[in-house]
């Protein structure tokens, strides 16, 4: 029989040796299929044999519960600031400088890397394994995000023994950013999810790194380059370019275009080529760094208060350029949101031709006063959208007046509106051209309809080949009109209108969430199920005042079902869908209903349940789960983490019951 133990510490070694293949040689061996199928392994080893799961495993990297906050960590060396380059005069000087310090007599070389546009940390490795993590913060104390640094791959839990054993302590500082790929990815699921977008790649890994639950930053594309030492004990170098080289054979990655700067003019040659070549580069750059290799020559140097003298970083000119702007149109998206998008005259900024800039809405074009016919500044770095910065006004014509975005949907000529403290104006039309395929994809999804097999590419040539102009026109759909789309024969097809002719048989909740009106959710659709018993006429002709007073729905959500119902093309998609087939399964009340108008509030962490099976849990004996503590809150479930619910919930005498007194009140019924 094989040795669990043995069998487990050989899949760990054969993860980590994978892990350095792709985060430091880029040469992986096996496909990510593969690797996933290693990692599934080792997890149900560990799962069998807890007694073999060590801290260092690579299982281990996500699995803590949240944070209530960030706690601090010393740095003992200060992460110092660099001082600025702003032009080659400046570069020069700074060579100069370093010249006369080392009066004209040493021979010295520089180390040049490109200045990542991220966040700074600090990781630290006692014998080899990681203790943990800090950002930079004042440069003297930073926050301890000891357990989200380790959920970043390219990060060893364990540093590899090549040769050189790891010292006893290494403090090593880097760089955690988003690729620009993975930005535009990021961006594109939370715009699907109706999420904001993150401003810059920078602004997106650094509210990953500050995420108090862990599991949350796992889920965001964070790399990381470490490019200096902080306190090393156990070992001595006499060059920086020494310690990256032996950094990558411990398994800490390094950036590939680091190089050998020689003279002053070879720095500013390298300076001038990392400028050149900033947007191919597939990461946010800002600058240059340079920084003397030899360490016993930094020592004669010494450092300023916030700076050291031996280093400094080259800034590239700002990626912005002057234009005008010709005419703004309002384009609409797939969630209906009107954006307008001023059209330029072309200019050449950040290595590509701009004829495009996003205004983003209503109150961004009223601060920053966008006209048309305005001379702007516009701003692109890498792939971020170009924006406006701000308008020259002295160039302004006397005759222009502000721009307003119309109240109609300029694509199929519905009403537009704007809900509350919304800053975004929506068309509310379901059959809307520009937002016809989003709402396809939400009404077929797994938590609304779930039709199996009805991927995004049937849904473009659907609605592409003008197949299906709203939604209700999916139930009308036969195998021969399936056939003939690319890539589906006819058991496909059949296999389609199958799970479709399956779907008309829901429930009241998982239609109204089908539907996509505006801030209903799943759970928000289970409330009006429950409040209508599943009578859609009811739910017509509901009033706002009524629907305000259903708890858990408040004036906003009240407002945009209204604005749904009140729209024709709205009510006569719904009806014919129901004409086609569409209906309800009965809904059953519970007979015993023991925790009937008793309402609860999960808050923190739970290890025996979920938040949804305890809501359903509640539910099932008559109970109402909330998010938020009242005076209508009968209890609090309280986990590790809890925080401003609890201190609520005390304040109110509200009763706190623990995940086992909670679990013991369920069962006793």
């Amino acid at each position: 029989m094989t040795n669990p133990k043995l069998e487990i510490q050989s899949i760990r070694k054969q993860i980590e040796d994978h892990n350095y293949r792709y985060y430091i040689l880029n040469d992986p061996i096996i496909s990510d299929g593969e690797y996933d199928s290693l990692f599934r392994t080792l997890e149900s080893l560990e799962q069998k044999y807890p007694d073999f799961v060590s801290i260092d495993s690579p299982t281990q990297r996500v699995g803590n519960k949240p944070l209530n906050s960030f706690g601090t960590l010393a740095h003992r060396i200060p992460m110092l600031s660099l001082a600025n380059a702003m032009n080659q005069d400046e570069l020069k000087a700074f060579y100069n400088r370093i010249m006369k310090q080392l009066d004209n007599k040493s021979i010295f070389t520089f180390v040049g890397e490109p200045k990542l546009d991220g966040i700074g940390v600090e990781v630290v490795y006692e014998n080899g394994q990681f203790i943990h993590g800090s950002t930079r913060g004042d440069g003297y104390t930073g926050e301890d995000i000891s357990l989200n640094l380790k959920t970043i791959g390219a990060i060893p839990l364990i540093l590899r023994n090549h040769k050189l054993p790891p010292p006893k302590l290494l403090e090593v500082r880097g760089e955690v950013f988003i690729s620009k790929s993975d930005f535009k990815q990021l961006n594109s699921i939370r715009e699907k999810d109706e999420d904001p977008p993150f401003a810059n790649p920078r602004n997106a890994a650094a509210g990953s790194l500050r995420q108090l639950d862990p599991k949350l930053t796992a889920k965001r594309p964070l790399s990381v380059y470490f490019y200096e030492a902080g306190m090393i004990d156990g070992h001595t170098f006499d060059s920086h370019l020494e310690f990256l080289t032996v950094l990558n054979k411990w398994g800490l990655p390094t950036n590939p275009y680091i190089n050998e700067c020689l003279d002053l003019d070879s720095l500013i040659q390298y300076h001038e080529k990392m400028e050149s070549i900033r947007n191919e580069i597939p990461y946010e750059i800002d600058g240059t760094v340079f920084k003397i290799d030899h360490y016993p020559t930094r020592g004669i140097l010494g450092t300023r208060s916030r700076s050291p003298r031996w280093a400094i970083a080259g800034k590239f000119q700002a990626q912005q350029a002057t234009t005008v702007i010709h005419e703004i149109d309002v384009q609409v998206g797939r969630t209906g949101a009107l954006t307008p998008v001023a059209k330029l005259e072309p200019v050449f900024v950040g290595g590509v031709t701009v004829t495009n800039a996003t205004l983003h809405n209503q109150d961004e074009i009223d601060r920053k006063d966008v006209r048309i016919g305005d001379t702007v500044i516009i701003e692109r770095a890498g792939d971020v959208i170009p924006k406006i910065v701000k308008v020259v006004s002295e160039k302004r014509n006397k005759d222009s007046y502000p721009f307003i975005i119309p109240k109609q949907c300029p694509v199929c000529g519905h009403e537009a509106n704007r809900f509350g403290d919304d800053v975004v104006i929506r068309c509310t039309n379901l059959s809307c051209m520009a937002q016809l395929k989003g709402h396809i994809e939400h009404f077929v999804s797994k938590l609304a309809l779930n039709i199996d097999g009805f991927g995004e590419k049937i849904v473009d040539q659907l609605v592409d080949k003008s197949i299906i102009k709203n939604i209700d026109d999916i139930f009308s759909l036969s195998v021969d009109i399936v056939a003939n789309l690319d890539r589906m024969g006819e058991k496909s097809a059949k296999n389609l209108i199958e799970a479709i002719a399956s779907s008309k048989q829901t429930t009241f909740a998982r239609f109204i969430y089908a539907l996509g009106i505006r801030n209903v959710g799943e759970h928000i659709s289970k409330v009006l199920e429950k409040y209508f018993l599943g009578d859609l006429d009811l739910f017509q002709k509901t009033t706002q005042e009524e629907l305000e007073n259903i708890d858990e729905i408040g004036p906003i959500v009240a407002e945009t079902i209204i604005q749904f119902w009140s729209d024709h093309d709205n009510i006569s998609m719904v009806t014919h869908c129901m004409e086609l087939g569409v209906s309800f399964e009965k809904i059953q009340l519970p007979e015993h209903q023991p925790l009937k108008d008793t309402t609860f509030v999960f808050t923190g962490s739970f290890d025996q349940f979920t938040r949804v099976e305890a809501k359903n849990m509640v539910q099932k004996l008559g109970g109402k789960a909330t998010g938020s503590v009242s005076k209508k809150t009968n209890y609090v479930i309280a986990g590790p983490g809890a925080g401003s619910k609890r201190e609520k919930a005390e304040s109110l005498n509200i009763p706190i019951l623990t995940e086992e007194e909670f679990l013991l009140l369920v069962k006793s019924f």
